[in-house]
């Protein structure tokens, strides 16, 4: 085992939040497949989905996935919302399931300070209607390839750190 540990789930529930502060936190490498992907690209997501298709973009996390599965150990992932569907998943980390519901995600979101640019990041949410769509479905299949879900609803940003601590890397 490589012992990484990715954060899985929905746009915008803040897998990139919870790394950096887990990184900070415990002196745990992190990274974020998203940001790999845009410098390979040295285009933003946005851009490569508009130019290139979604179907691409899939094509990149796949490479993204396989330089993990190589290259990288002992690190927090911090994983694009459609990353879950790398073939090789599995074999990169534990799966920890970043949870909530769409209506908190949706106002963790609209409410941040930044909320403005927080929401032009993620151009589906311009349609609140057909991101909860996409939340439906998604959620469901989080939920079957994810090793450990944690309940954000339920728990204080240092819980959520500290229950990742506890189930992944302290057990080491």
């Amino acid at each position: 085992m490589k012992g990484n540990v990715l954060l899985i789930g929905f746009m915008g529930v803040g897998k990139g939040t919870t790394a950096r502060a887990f990184s900070k936190k415990y002196g745990v490498f992190a990274i974020d497949t998203d940001d790999l992907i845009e410098s390979l690209e040295n285009k933003k997501i946005k851009k490569i989905f508009q130019s290139n298709g979604e179907e691409y973009f899939r094509e990149l996390e796949q490479k993204c996935a396989n330089w993990i599965s190589s290259s990288v150990k002992n690190t927090l992932i911090s994983c694009g919302g459609g990353f879950y569907k790398v073939k090789n998943l599995k074999e990169l980390g534990s799966i920890i399931l970043l949870d909530a519901s769409f209506e908190w995600i949706y106002s963790r979101l609209k409410n941040s300070p930044n909320s403005q640019k927080k929401l032009a990041k993620r151009p589906l949410f311009a349609d609140p209607k057909r991101a909860k769509e996409l939340y439906d479905f998604r959620i469901k299949e989080y939920k079957k390839v994810a090793d450990i879900v944690i309940d954000l609803e339920k728990l204080s940003f240092d819980e959520v750190l500290e229950t990742i601590y506890q189930e992944t890397f302290a057990k080491r």
